[in-house]
């Protein structure tokens, strides 16, 4: 699942943006409101962590704006102000849970847990041809050797979207988008790696499965 986090405090959106990380989950981040709100209508997320307090466009236009443009993302606000009013105004524009600063991280964690829970979780196995890959655990296995494997987190994040799209061409631009999201300091040379390493490890196991690529258009998992 997707998660877009729009917070100025830069050292606190690395804290959230890591620990969702942990958690599995794919995390955008934006340091203003201008860019949040150009990432929250352009993109798909499964649920929005949203400051109130934000340079060029505030947290509460940034929600009434993605509301009137049906955006169907939760949205759990942050802010520093505790008071019953700003509360409110958040909840009438359409907020689905409200944080007040400080906070424990574990806290904001398990109140992201609960709202995406609603939407339908992601399952704990992810299953294609004779590989078996574990959600919470990382593991990979493969069905017809019962060898294992543990995959790295951009590694794990290549494969389960390969999984997810299985059979299907995805391009270099898809792929980027999904596993890299909004980070700027990729080069093109970093997915030709990350899929060797990947190919690698689905070999060592005795996986009959393979990500091929297709000229001029993407890649394809076959099996």
């Amino acid at each position: 699942m997707r998660i877009l986090v729009v917070e100025d405090e830069d050292a606190l959106a690395d804290v959230i943006s890591i620990k969702l990380g942990t958690q599995k989950y794919e995390v955008d981040t934006c340091f203003n409101g201008e860019d949040g709100l150009y990432n929250a209508l352009t993109n798909v997320y499964d649920l929005i962590i949203l400051d109130i307090m934000l340079p060029k466009v505030n947290g509460l236009e940034i929600l009434k704006e993605i509301k009137e443009h049906d955006i169907s993302a939760k949205v759990i606000m942050l802010t520093a102000k505790s008071e019953l009013e700003d509360k409110l105004k958040g909840f009438d524009l359409g907020a689905d849970d409200y944080v007040t600063k400080p906070f424990h991280i574990e806290e904001l964690i398990a109140r992201v847990n609960a709202q995406l829970r609603g939407i339908g979780k992601v399952k704990d196995i992810l299953e294609y041809s004779d590989l078996s890959l574990n959600i919470r655990t990382s593991i990979l296995t493969c069905k017809n050797t019962n060898e294992t494997i543990n995959i790295p987190y951009r590694e794990f994040l290549l494969l389960e979207y390969f999984i997810k799209n299985k059979e299907q061409i995805i391009s270099k631009e898809q792929i980027y988008d999904k596993v890299w999201g909004l980070e700027s300091d990729y080069e093109s040379n970093n997915l030709e790696a990350y899929l060797s390493f990947l190919r690698k490890k689905i070999k060592i196991i005795g996986s009959k499965v393979n990500i091929k690529a297709v000229r001029n258009l993407g890649y394809k998992m076959e099996g």
